[in-house]
């Protein structure tokens, strides 16, 4: 990993001030523009309001995510504050979801251990069987909505985190429910329970698309392994097994680049304004050993209708061959997602 990093140019480490600013703008300005068209927008344009602006806020969180890794700005106070006050329209807390994302860098990859998509372990599967359905249903259609549920089930239990974390974990929880107190009524009073889906929920969930999205590419392809902790090796996860992939200007431009995620992998130090400089330094220097994609169509078809049980020799089994009975939501995927790249 040490010659990996060490390759990479140092201007792309630098933290500038100005370019971090030119961050929070385009996400402020994108958002505010995307509440006004779901303002002005007859119901049959909402969904393209909703999917600008759910892709909108979704660079709040990358706003949050530089912040967390201190790669934000030179001043550490003004990055807490910030990426606190980022994650706050997303009712994140800011602390836990650090903590826990600190672990995916240090283990990703692992079996067991990395904090993001694991796959299916064919023992648990097997010894559940009232919730296999649920299971294959949140790695299949519900796949890019699964964020929702890590959301819940890791960031607002206390048990989940050590002792010296619990004090900023409770700050950045009561930040959160404060939001939510004040916040979600204001918006009620002003626009009513339906002004809160429009404005509030549809947003949201659009936010978690992309958040499931780019998280599962990330990592996820038939030929990229995870190990488990004796065979795990670091620069081979972060390098070999981290996904570059491309996706329409304006996604990459509202999400401030997210998707160039090799280099971030190699070091988080990197602020996300300097990735593209990074990757190209990677592409010079390790070209042979990087994953790159386009986002499309059979991408996501394969992720979806594939990568599900974890299986030593292949990397994964899909559901449809390990209990084809239970598998009608696999099977249905197969038929109706288009296959062309």
């Amino acid at each position: 990993m040490r010659d990996i990093t060490e390759s990479l140019p140092k201007k792309v480490f630098e933290i500038d001030d100005g370019k971090a600013l030119k961050s929070v703008l385009i996400s402020v300005t994108s958002y505010t523009l995307g509440l006004f068209m779901i303002a002005k927008a007859p119901w049959y344009l909402l969904p393209l309001a909703w999917a600008w602006t759910g892709t909108a806020v979704t660079g709040f969180f990358v706003i949050g995510h530089d912040c967390a890794h201190k790669s934000f700005s030179k001043n550490k106070l003004l990055e807490d504050i910030v990426g606190t006050l980022a994650f706050l329209p997303l009712i994140y807390p800011y602390e836990p979801w650090r903590f826990k994302h600190d672990r995916h860098h240090a283990k990703t990859n692992m079996l067991h251990e990395d904090t993001a998509w694991q796959p299916v372990w064919k023992e648990e599967f097997d010894s559940v069987p009232a919730l296999r359905k649920a299971i294959i249903l949140g790695y299949g259609p519900i796949r890019p909505w699964m964020s929702v549920a890590h959301w819940w089930l890791c960031h607002f239990n206390l048990s989940k985190f050590r002792p010296n974390e619990i004090d900023r974990v409770k700050i950045s929880l009561g930040c959160v429910f404060a939001f939510m107190a004040i916040g979600w009524p204001l918006i009620i009073w002003k626009t009513g329970i339906i002004g809160w889906i429009k404005f509030w929920l549809m947003p949201w969930l659009g936010y978690h698309f992309w958040m499931s999205t780019f998280t599962m590419v990330h990592h996820t392809a038939p030929h990229i392994p995870f190990k488990t902790s004796d065979e795990w090796n670091a620069a081979q996860a972060q390098l070999n097994g981290t996904v570059h992939c491309d996706y329409p200007s304006w996604i990459e431009v509202l999400c401030h680049d997210i998707n160039v995620h090799i280099p971030h992998h190699i070091s988080p130090r990197i602020p996300s304004y300097n990735l593209r400089a990074a990757h190209q330094s990677l592409q010079e220097n390790w070209g042979k050993y990087l994953n790159e994609a386009s986002w499309n169509w059979r991408l996501m078809k394969t992720i979806l209708t594939v990568c599900h049980v974890y299986d030593k020799e292949r990397n994964y089994v899909a559901f449809d061959e390990v209990v084809p009975e239970e598998a009608q939501p696999i099977t249905f995927l197969k038929k109706v997602m288009p296959d062309y790249a």
